[in-house]
């Protein structure tokens, strides 16, 4: 399932989890209006359930599974978010979840995982060892392989996001949202241009993880890299169908530090009053560091998840 979807395959994706997932708000702050010189909309995908975007794309490829095949489960690899997402979606479905998860994941979402009902497996921290984890799993079990971003299912469900903003905000200039393997940023792209091509779309990626703005600027896929990012979400190394979606759809991505990441992250908790964890402040930390893109601007922002370990704060 790594080709890309389509406009037709996003509209399913929407009608699919529909009785199942959150339609999210937009809210709105007059003070990051102000900070920001442009009109912020935020899409609160912390409110999702699960606490993260990713359960759109992790339920529609648990229920776009035939009975047989979703009969012997699913399993993927996942720092947390998408984890959690697929043994929450796992359960509406009755089937069993196998997540891989590398060392050094936040306990917070390992936590989650297993409240949700999923079956941890732990590998050590590199993108092989996942994938040779999951190949196991895959072979003891029969699950299905559910990849946490460089899956047409997974990338159609993310893309409902994007069908849903543009209904609640229709008078958009641009979209950002966060990139780290790409399924978010594909699937939002794919359908914001099948209903708006004028629409200028943004990705906003930790410096120190900042592989999908080297690829776009030399025009391939890099096959490396290791991230450097307190992001915890978006160290993963982009798919080659996600950079194939984000150059096709002319996605320019923003770069932004830790330390410009973290004091977003702090302005949305204190003037939204959301709590989102710090690969969501990315979006708000790119538009307060390149004003030019965005200055005067409607802009749809997504906000990817609030699963923060409060115990690892350092108050």
């Amino acid at each position: 399932m790594n080709a890309l979807p389509d406009i037709d395959a996003i509209r399913d994706a929407a009608a699919r989890i529909a009785p199942h997932a959150v339609v999210t708000p937009v809210l709105r702050s007059a003070v990051l209006d102000a900070l920001a010189g442009a009109e912020l909309h935020f899409k609160c995908e912390n409110l999702q359930r699960g606490g993260a975007f990713k359960f759109r794309g992790a339920c529609n490829a648990v229920w776009s599974l035939a009975d047989e095949e979703a009969a012997r489960g699913v399993v993927t690899h996942s720092s947390g978010n998408h984890g959690n997402a697929l043994a929450l979606a796992a359960v509406t479905r009755g089937i069993q979840a196998h997540v891989v998860v590398p060392e050094g994941a936040v306990q917070a979402k390992l936590d989650a995982i297993a409240r949700a009902g999923g079956t941890l497996h732990r590998c050590a921290p590199t993108q092989a060892a996942r994938e040779a984890m999951c190949a196991e799993v895959q072979a003891q079990t029969g699950a299905a392989l559910v990849h946490p971003y460089a899956d047409a299912r997974v990338m159609a469900g993310q893309g409902t996001i994007a069908l849903e903003l543009l209904r609640q905000a229709p008078q958009l200039d641009a979209l950002i949202t966060p990139v780290g393997g790409g399924g978010l940023a594909a699937g939002v792209a794919i359908a914001a241009h099948a209903l708006r091509p004028e629409l200028a779309l943004f990705a906003a990626e930790p410096a120190g993880a900042d592989d999908a703005a080297r690829s776009l600027a030399a025009g391939a896929r890099i096959g490396s890299m290791a991230p450097d990012t307190v992001c915890d979400g978006l160290r993963a190394l982009m798919g080659e169908p996600n950079f194939d979606a984000l150059r096709t759809h002319r996605v320019e991505v923003v770069t932004v530090s830790d330390v410009e990441t973290v004091a977003a992250m702090r302005l949305l908790w204190g003037e939204l009053k959301q709590v989102v964890e710090v690969s969501s402040a990315t979006v708000l930390a790119a538009i307060l560091k390149q004003p030019r893109h965005f200055a005067g601007k409607r802009i749809g922002m997504v906000l990817t998840g609030g699963n923060v370990d409060l115990d690892a704060l350092p108050w």
